[in-house]
Order: C-alpha cells, then sequence, then structure tokens
C-alpha cells in the first residue's frame, strides 16, 4: 500500500473528487512521504476550486507539484505535512514540509522538503506556507522601530503579518477587519484590534490583505503622508477602483506589491526560498499561531467541504485536513 496514494482533484470548476494513483518507488535522492494533514489555502485555492484563475496567470499560479491545467481538471494545494517513509536514513521518520496538494502519500526530491523542527507539531506546521508569506510580506515593508502600522484584512496572512509586526519594539500594530469576530483571533495573537471605521489614522505603513476594493480604499485613508500600502491581496480575475484623484497624490502615498513568488529584495543578500521556508518554521514554535486554524475535516470530506469553503458558508480561517493512517 505504500506505493499507492489517494489525490485530491478539481475536476471541473465547483467540485472535485478522490482518485486513486500509483506511485513509482522513490529514487536514490527523493524521498516518500506519507502525509499528516494539509491546509486549504483559502484565498487562492477557493479561486482554483471556482474556476477565476485568469488565463495570463495560469503559469504564474502553477503550484510546485501541481498537475493538470487551469481551470481543470488540476491536482493543487501547497500546504502539506508528512512523515517520510523511505529515503535517506537522516529522514526518515522525520515530519517534513512540503508544497504538494492534498494527496495521502507522494514521492518528492529530497531538495523538496523541509524538516519540521521538534518544537513544532505537525498540526500547527502546515501554516508554513502562510506564515512564510508572512516573513516576506515584512520584508517587503521593511517597519522601523516606533512605525505605526495597521493591517487590514483579518485573513490568514493579514494575521500573521500582524502577529510577526507586532514582535517589533515600540510599533502600534493594528489589525483592521469587518468581521468583530476577528477580535478573538487578534487577542490570542498579541494585536490590538479594529473595525474599519475605529481603526487608528496617521499610519506610516499599511499592509493589505483583505482581497477587496474596500479594504485598499480603507488601506489608503490610514496613511500619514508619505505613508505606504504593501498590497498582498490576490484579486484574481476582478479588477477594482481606486481613489487615486483625492489625497493620493498630494500626501505623496505609494501603493506597493508584495508576492510570495519572490524573495523579497529588501532581505540580507543571499537569502533562498530554503532559508526563509526554514525561518517559517521556527516562528511556529509560537503556540499562539494556533490561533489561525479554526476548522478540521477528514480527508475523505474534502470534496463536500471545499465548496462550502469557497462559498463562504464555512467561514474561519485556515482549515486543516487531517489523513488517516493508510
Amino acid at each position: 500500500m505504500k506505493h499507492t496514494a489517494r489525490a485530491f482533484w478539481l475536476s471541473t470548476p465547483g467540485q472535485g473528487e478522490i482518485r486513486e494513483e500509483r506511485l513509482a518507488a522513490p529514487a536514490e535522492d527523493e524521498v516518500l512521504v506519507r502525509t499528516l494533514y494539509t491546509g486549504v489555502s483559502r484565498g487562492t485555492e477557493t479561486l482554483v476550486f471556482s474556476g477565476r484563475v485568469p488565463e495570463n496567470q495560469h503559469k504564474t499560479m502553477r503550484a510546485p507539484f501541481q498537475e493538470g491545467e487551469f481551470p481543470a481538471p488540476v491536482k493543487y494545494g501547497y500546504l502539506s505535512v508528512g512523515r517520510v517513509e523511505e529515503g535517506p536514513d537522516a529522514l526518515v521518520g522525520r515530519n517534513v514540509f512540503c508544497l504538494y496538494p492534498h494527496q495521502s502519500r507522494y514521492v518528492v526530491p529530497t531538495s523538496a522538503v523541509t524538516v519540521v523542527p521538534e518544537s513544532v507539531p505537525a498540526a500547527r506546521a502546515v501554516l508554513a506556507g502562510t506564515v512564510e508569506t508572512a516573513v516576506n510580506a515584512v520584508w517587503d515593508a521593511a517597519p522601523l522601530v516606533g512605525d505605526r502600522i495597521a493591517v487590514v484584512g483579518g485573513g490568514m496572512v493579514g494575521c500573521s503579518v500582524a502577529a510577526l509586526l507586532a514582535r517589533y519594539p515600540g510599533v502600534r500594530v493594528q489589525l483592521v477587519d469587518a468581521d468583530p469576530a476577528r477580535a478573538d483571533i487578534a487577542r490570542a495573537l498579541g494585536v490590538d484590534f479594529a473595525l474599519p471605521g475605529d481603526a487608528l489614522g496617521e499610519c506610516d505603513l499599511v499592509v493589505h490583505a483583505s482581497a477587496s476594493e474596500q479594504g485598499l480604499v480603507t488601506s489608503l485613508g490610514l496613511l500619514a503622508a508619505e505613508g505606504t500600502v504593501i498590497e498582498l491581496s490576490w484579486y484574481g480575475d476582478r479588477r477594482i477602483s481606486l481613489p487615486l484623484g483625492e489625497a493620493f497624490h498630494s500626501r505623496r502615498l505609494t501603493i506597493r506589491s508584495s508576492q510570495v513568488g519572490t524573495v523579497s529584495p529588501a532581505a540580507r543578500p543571499g537569502r533562498t526560498y530554503a532559508d526563509r521556508l526554514a525561518l517559517a518554521l521556527e516562528l511556529l514554535a509560537d503556540a499562539r499561531f494556533d490561533a489561525l486554524v479554526t476548522g478540521e475535516c477528514a480527508f475523505d470530506e474534502l470534496p463536500d467541504v471545499l465548496p462550502r469553503l469557497a462559498s463562504g458558508e464555512l467561514p474561519g480561517l485556515c482549515h486543516r485536513v487531517r489523513y488517516a493512517a493508510e
């Protein structure tokens, strides 16, 4: 049974299924991993599930071990934690993180897995991809001691960014979201919370992660003169409008994108993707990040759960998928 697997495929936009797959025996420089948990990246994966990846972004949006092509059929995902069953002695029996889709077992090059530190539970390690995005965003933002900062959008990425920024000395950090239920998550992360109408203005820096037009408008309105918005949102095929004719020019405001596909040039020279992911896993030793996991289901339930996540019927942040031993 070690060389067979079950994988989740998007068969058509809005509909998924679990398929049986055969695995090749791992080569000398490969590992066989039995999956323990995967995580659903709500923003990106719900766009993929709904068939809303723009055609001109098909290449950019490919996951490292994706099979098939957008819009469907496609096997997609990139938050997987498992245990190495076959491979080099130094890895066998170790928990590892891999940018792999939702699948019960898989074979990948040893270079594609990162060992999960002993201090990080496997169930929490599914957040590594999200925290890695947050690390890159903080590198791009380059906050200064004492900065006044707002993070607009209390999803997985926004909450992770706020949690990291709150560690900077002397900063004022507020997590801003239209959902008052996000206040409890902010509190668990040690971050102040505000509804959009109550957010503190005159910010030196605003990180926007709500993936909404109104969120970006709010972000611009919170800036002090010469302030910067770091834009993390992915809008898929949607177009948005911004009030660039109001105070945007007179206050010399800046909007700058941040995307995890490139290691921030603001990072120390020589930092690699592997360095960034390893750092994210080290940061997950902090148990406060458990607040980001707000739902869980068994792997067999995923075809029924993903439509509910995509429609918003199941609210929350990270949805974790649990795999039974096979």
